[in-house]
């Protein structure tokens, strides 16, 4: 498949086929793309937790879905998915690669950073998997696990305190789904998120054009 072609075509699927499980060599080839993202002084602080056996994705679900909370479309559609992958960043990798002597930030500072590269660099790899996911003719969605339930997943499955889980991400063979009501907003254009030379110039690139022509 065309790079262009995975990326128009990449969206997030919310129902699968149960009896289709995802071959041992894709989850292979996800895996490995995923460890091919950049990361800062390639630290490649990241961890990915892959459940794939009925058990291991029950406990998922037991473990992250608020208690109480009654079964909807879109939960009986990600159980539904035969693969979980869970991709979590380490802040500690990156602050004791940056006190390395090639880098000389002995102090380990937070404060140095202007913003979190361990979430950035994770995020960086479970988009490399969801585009891999495409090119093989699959179906996925990146969702949260809600805040108040990361200390039950933790224990759920023996997540050492170092490792924040930034997601998830369920994966498989694509079933009959319901668009998302959100895409009723429609993309926005390019030329209203894109600065060219200055933010607050006049006037989109669109305009430039037109009065040079």
């Amino acid at each position: 498949m065309e790079f262009r072609d995975v990326v128009r075509r990449r969206r997030m699927v919310r129902s699968y086929d149960p009896d289709r499980p995802v071959p041992a060599a894709v989850v292979d080839r996800l895996l490995d793309h995923a460890v091919r993202a950049p990361s800062a002084g390639f630290s490649q602080g990241w961890g990915f937790l892959v459940l794939e056996s009925p058990a291991d994705r029950e406990r998922f679900w037991a473990s992250t879905t608020p208690q109480g909370a009654p079964e909807s479309r879109w939960l009986t559609g990600m159980r539904q998915a035969p693969l979980i992958v869970v991709p979590h960043s380490n802040r500690s990798v990156y602050l004791d690669r940056y006190a390395e002597p090639d880098k000389g930030w002995a102090d380990r500072d937070e404060a140095r950073w202007p913003v979190p590269y361990w979430h950035i660099d994770t995020g960086f790899a479970a988009m490399l998997m969801l585009l891999t996911v495409v090119d093989e003719e699959l179906g996925a969605c990146f969702f949260g696990i809600p805040p108040e339930r990361t200390a039950s997943y933790r224990d759920a499955f023996g997540v050492p305190d170092e490792f924040t889980p930034i997601g998830a991400i369920s994966i498989g063979y694509p079933a009959p789904d319901r668009r998302s009501p959100s895409l009723r907003r429609g993309r926005r254009p390019v030329d209203q998120v894109v600065h060219r030379g200055r933010w607050d110039a006049k006037g989109s690139s669109f305009d430039a054009g037109e009065q040079r022509n």
